[in-house]
């Protein structure tokens, strides 16, 4: 494969910030890829070599987008899978596999899938409604607290919810969901997983999660974790044997739970650059969305070697703030030491959407995690005064 060749490309189905940090990865390395958002303001409007306004739910529009790409590349698991599966059939691969993102966009097969394999996970339950989520509480098949997600559709802690008392039921969507056994989680541990086409893999060091309390998203992921060296392993020969089950190339972010009783069990997983893996950017010898590139185009990996401690930590729009956006506090954000703010460029902002955030680095975790705080403190994700919700 050489590069710098325009002929070939890459089809990115999905035009958010994940699309914009692989085409910031791809104009340095003057590597063609060409974006299909529905949205005509995506971010990856600007840095694609080609954006196409587009559905990535609708077949035919992806079978035209995609074709004499290189390779297929997503960047959101709600594409349509039936294309993907008909592009490989083309002799166009895909990243991830089209059978492993139909097993991964659905709770309920993914859950089931690490079962069959012999993948620790939690004890969880399938129901067809919530009527069935009623009865099995009614009927003492349900134990208080339990954790209930919608099995297809969630994302960034949307489709998730606690469970501690059943008047926290009577708000969810009357749609197929799992719940799962509530865990005495000790740590929350992420490990991205980097595959080539024939099967190699590679694994970023594990990085240690810290989530807002109300909101169920990320607030904060530091790396190295707060781990001995023998768990630092586990998670990684846990996250490769996921890796190994799914059997596809490209990414796979893997999201881990170690118990207080010393266990490791999968919580879900990601087949695409992750949130857990941002800081890749700055603390690692090749991001996370580098290695996409490299395996899509079939340029060998590289390393994934830890170069500093990082922490990283979201932007994300302020409580009661919905509308055209402003980024409030930027003159004392962008005078901390070692920090480097990414802007997604999402013009349209509302309560707790990822619209940016922050990479620092530092001397240890902790000096890394100090400086991603101030940053995050320091900037205010508003809406402009017309657009306040009241």
């Amino acid at each position: 494969m050489a590069i710098s060749q325009p002929d070939q490309f890459i089809a990115l189905l999905g035009g958010g910030q994940l699309g914009k940090m692989l085409l910031a990865e791809a104009r340095r390395m003057d590597l063609s890829v060409h974006s299909m958002d529905p949205d005509h303001m995506a971010p990856c409007r600007l840095g694609s070599h080609r954006f196409v306004q587009g559905d990535f739910t609708d077949y035919q529009q992806v079978m035209d987008f995609s074709q004499g790409a290189t390779a297929v590349v997503i960047e959101i698991e709600s594409v349509n899978v039936k294309a993907l599966e008909d592009l490989e059939a083309q002799g166009i691969p895909t990243f991830p596999s089209a059978k492993a993102l139909r097993l991964i966009q659905n709770k309920i097969k993914q859950k089931t899938f690490y079962r069959d394999q012999g993948i620790p996970t939690s004890d969880f339950q399938v129901h067809a409604n919530h009527a069935s989520l009623q009865s099995a509480l009614a009927e003492d098949q349900l134990t208080m607290p339990f954790v209930w997600k919608l099995a297809e559709g969630g994302y960034d802690g949307f489709g998730v919810a606690m469970i501690n008392k059943a008047s926290d039921m009577d708000d969810l969507p009357d749609a197929p969901c799992i719940t799962e056994a509530a865990v005495d989680i000790d740590k929350e541990i992420a490990v991205v997983i980097v595959r080539d086409r024939h099967g190699n893999t590679e694994a970023f060091p594990p990085v240690e999660m810290a989530f807002h309390p109300t909101a169920n998203q990320v607030e904060f992921v530091v790396c190295p974790a707060s781990l001995s060296d023998q768990a630092n392993q586990q998670a990684v020969q846990l996250a490769k044997q996921c890796a190994e089950a799914f059997d596809s190339p490209g990414l796979l972010a893997v999201e881990l739970f170690l118990t207080k009783g010393g266990d490791w069990l999968v919580n879900e997983v990601a087949p695409r650059p992750h949130n857990s893996g941002h800081l890749t950017i700055e603390a690692c010898q090749s991001s996370q969305f580098e290695q996409l590139l490299r395996v899509a185009f079939n340029l060998p990996m590289g390393s994934c070697a830890l170069q500093s401690a990082a922490a990283m930590a979201n932007l994300v729009g302020a409580a009661n703030h919905q509308g055209d956006v402003m980024y409030q506090g930027l003159d004392q954000a962008l005078v901390v030491p070692g920090s480097s703010i990414h802007i997604y460029g999402k013009s349209q902002t509302r309560p707790f959407r990822k619209m940016g955030h922050v990479t620092a680095t530092g001397k240890d975790p902790k000096q890394a995690m100090q400086r991603a705080a101030a940053v995050r403190d320091a900037i205010s994700v508003e809406a402009k005064p017309s657009n306040l919700l009241t």
